[in-house]
């Protein structure tokens, strides 16, 4: 694996300090596209792409996750009580605000919506008139939301011909585009969050014939000129599929990277959940 830095200045690395799979039976189990963890890295809240939320503990030692309990696992639901059905299910990203309150994106119906954690109802946003544009399934992929509490969505492909990610921010004065994200290679974004300064990690996902890759960037959208920086590459095949990240800070302050792989409900591909701490 090859890890990545920032300027010579600041330096910043990944330490790597959990690294585990994580098996059930039942047929709600697998295809993770969402993660957001407690501010103690006790619990996490995780969505699939098959409509299915779940709340679980992280049993630690010494900080490493040595297991998993679910504590509670539900259905999506539409904002009747319904549950969601075919296209509906396919929900990409997570996100949960200061204040606790969770969103979600999907893409297929590309939308982003109010989570109830307790129930899984989902009552849909405003949409921008741009997610019109997006590709069938490449739509809503990453969902973050800010300190401040406005919801932050990046498409997994650019617009046709186009060079950059449109950053979609969602407040009380409805969406606008904020930022282009430049497209570096052959990543495409999966999963976003934000840390408590605002600073914005981005976790991006591509296809080799020796498995897939990862690479988190992190941004801080609010310098003069977007500023970037590469956290981690991974060689092919290192991990699987991760498609989720989760980023938060102990009693301690150290801030943790918390991902998690979609097998895509597939027996040759694993659910992995990865952690690191970033050191600078």
């Amino acid at each position: 694996m090859l890890i990545c830095t920032g300027s010579a200045q600041s330096q910043p690395t990944l330490q790597l300090s959990s690294d585990g799979v994580w098996s059930l039976p039942g047929e709600w189990f697998g295809g993770f596209s969402g993660i957001e963890l407690s501010a103690d890295g006790a619990r996490a809240t995780v969505i699939t792409d098959k409509g299915n939320l779940a709340q679980i503990a992280l049993i630690r030692a010494e900080g490493k996750i040595t297991g998993i309990q679910v504590l509670k696992q539900i259905p999506l639901r539409f904002a009747n009580g319904s549950i969601l059905r075919g296209l509906y299910t396919d929900a990409e990203g997570l996100a949960e605000t200061a204040t606790g309150m969770f969103y979600i994106s999907f893409e297929q119906h590309h939308r982003i919506a109010r989570l109830n954690p307790k129930t899984g109802v989902t009552e849909t946003l405003p949409r921008a008139t741009t997610f019109a544009a997006f590709q069938p399934n490449a739509g809503l992929e990453a969902l973050a939301a800010r300190p401040d509490g406005a919801l932050y969505a990046l498409s997994e492909r650019p617009g046709i011909g186009r060079g950059s990610f449109d950053l979609h921010a969602y407040d009380a004065q409805g969406w606008r585009i904020t930022h282009r994200i430049p497209k570096r290679g052959p990543f495409l974004p999966v999963g976003a969050d934000f840390d408590r300064n605002g600073l914005l990690y981005l976790l991006e996902r591509t296809v080799s014939p020796l498995g897939f890759r990862s690479r988190i960037r992190r941004f801080n959208l609010d310098a003069d000129t977007l500023s970037e920086e590469t956290l981690l590459t991974t060689a092919p095949g290192h991990f699987d599929n991760l498609e989720a990240i989760s980023v938060w800070q102990d009693a301690t302050g150290a801030t943790h990277l918390t991902m998690i792989s979609d097998d895509n409900f597939m027996r040759i591909q694993r659910t992995q959940i990865v952690e690191y701490i970033l050191n600078e």
